[in-house]
């Protein structure tokens, strides 16, 4: 049994929560779990994204327009 204590009503796909089932099923595991676990693994890639940003803000920038017109001047489109 795992120590999650908060709730929130999610609805799904039924076809979406038939897998959820069979899988919370065949891994011993309850959906909740399984959904914290997704969860979880999303914010720690958008906490690497974030960190990436930052790690990133020190370098130049170039417009969308020069970036166009670079990529026309160099043959690319």
């Amino acid at each position: 049994m795992s120590n999650l204590s908060k709730r929130a009503t999610v609805y799904f796909d039924p076809a979406i929560h038939r897998v959820l089932k069979v899988k919370a099923a065949e891994t011993s595991t309850t959906i909740s779990e399984i959904i914290d676990r997704a969860i979880r693994c999303e914010l720690i890639e958008d906490a690497e994204d974030l960190q990436a940003f930052e790690d990133r803000l020190s370098e130049p920038t170039i417009s969308y327009e020069k970036l166009v017109a670079d990529l026309k001047k160099n043959g690319k489109i």
